[in-house]
């Protein structure tokens, strides 16, 4: 579903007009959709059917509280990445034996942390990783449970960025190593060796190289299967994409699923993914107000109150947004560039595109901005972060306080 549409011209997240939210919670502002979030999360739950699984939310996505709780309270497990979001998600509430810890630099408090927690996996990424996890699993008194990520060597087809399965990247093991490396790792006894862990990238738009690349998972836990060694799960990754423009389509997670489990068919594994992008992005905007209207040559500008340490994807991955009049207009059109009042040439929200001929003072939705918008915000140029909203069908609230001038000096001395 897409929770942002027009109703007699008004645009609306669900069944509340963002033009009341901006006028009440100010710009800019993140606004999601608790119902759109929900529906996402059940439609991968629901594509699994019988298979065993756990669907385990991305929080690099968007880590805030009240979407964590959200999931939290709707089943869902945890994919985390740092001792950070280790603590939001036990902060909202969030099963720790259904978290997985995934990530190449884990500190050793990081590691302490999520021993005491209890977390269902750390999925390891080298060797030396290893021998940390076991040393401190054996300060503790457990066995702590470890999936090596194995690196399938397939090509993600998408942001160079955001590629995560190639030989010459930085994330998990060779898949041609694998074997030797559980066969040495056999010495660690603080460790229980019961999965097999792969994630070759995000905003994935063909399932193929997933396919690929769980094919090869699976052919390696047959290999170690057959070598006495119990894997019980994969973690299959996560990565699916969403539609950023009017005129792409969004991958079917009922489809995606479904080819998933036809090769986990009769296996005895339980599989986990990682989805978060999916889960999140569509249900989110940014509002913004248009502050000014500038020409210069041939450029023409229009500036606005958010800026790229709101939302940073266009800058660092030129990533499309598409950004629609909170009130809808059927005037004049013009080709412009969205800017923000960062002191960056680089700071730009859309370049060469053709909108409505807002005024100052209109506001702006910029949309699919509920994954990677304000978990990668910053307070670059001293600018406070923005607003958070939820929509819970007819009503809404803030789920984060605007950022003022005093936050920006809290934790600082002269």
């Amino acid at each position: 579903m897409n929770p942002i549409a027009y109703r007699d011209r008004a645009l609306f997240c669900d069944n509340v007009a963002l033009a009341d939210i901006a006028a009440d919670a100010g710009t800019p502002t993140y606004v999601y959709s608790a119902q759109a979030i929900l529906e996402n999360y059940r439609s991968y739950e629901a594509a699994f059917g019988a298979q065993p699984h756990t669907v385990c939310y991305a929080v690099k996505a968007n880590g805030t509280l009240a979407i964590l709780k959200l999931l939290a309270q709707a089943g869902a497990g945890f994919d985390i990445v740092s001792g950070g979001e280790l603590y939001r998600v036990l902060q909202a509430g969030g099963d720790p034996k259904k978290i997985v810890f995934s990530g190449v630099g884990k500190t050793a408090p990081e590691i302490d942390a999520a021993l005491t927690a209890g977390i269902f996996v750390f999925n390891c990424e080298s060797e030396p990783e290893l021998a940390l996890i076991d040393a401190l699993a054996h300060r503790h008194g457990i066995q702590a449970r470890v999936a090596m990520r194995v690196n399938p060597d397939v090509d993600a087809a998408t942001h160079a960025y955001i590629s995560t399965g190639r030989l010459a990247h930085k994330f998990g093991v060779d898949i041609a190593d694998a074997e030797a490396i559980y066969d040495r790792a056999c010495q660690h006894e603080n460790l229980r060796f019961e999965g097999v862990s792969c994630h070759i990238g995000s905003q994935l738009m063909n399932p193929e190289p997933v396919m690929e690349a769980v094919d090869r998972v699976l052919n390696l836990i047959d290999r170690l299967r057959s070598k006495g060694f119990d894997i019980r799960h994969a973690d299959l990754g996560g990565g699916l994409g969403v539609a950023y423009k009017p005129e792409e389509s969004t991958p079917d997670i009922s489809s995606f699923i479904a080819q998933m489990c036809a090769r986990l068919k009769d296996r005895g594994l339980h599989a986990m993914i990682e989805p978060g992008r999916s889960i999140v992005g569509p249900a989110g905007v940014l509002l913004t107000r248009v502050l000014y209207r500038k020409t210069t040559g041939d450029k023409n500008f229009v500036i606005v109150d958010a800026a790229m340490n709101d939302l940073i994807r266009p800058a660092l991955y030129s990533a499309y947004h598409e950004i629609l009049p909170v009130r809808e207009t059927n005037g004049q059109r013009s080709i412009v560039d969205v800017v923000g009042p960062v002191c960056e040439t680089g700071d730009f929200l859309a370049k060469d595109r053709e909108l409505a001929e807002v005024m100052p003072g209109d506001m702006l939705a910029i949309c699919t901005a509920g994954a990677y918008g304000f978990v990668q915000s910053s307070n670059y140029n001293a600018r406070p972060r923005a607003a958070e909203v939820l929509v819970e069908e007819n009503s809404w609230r803030v789920i984060r306080k605007r950022e003022t001038n005093e936050d920006l000096v809290r934790g600082e001395v002269e």
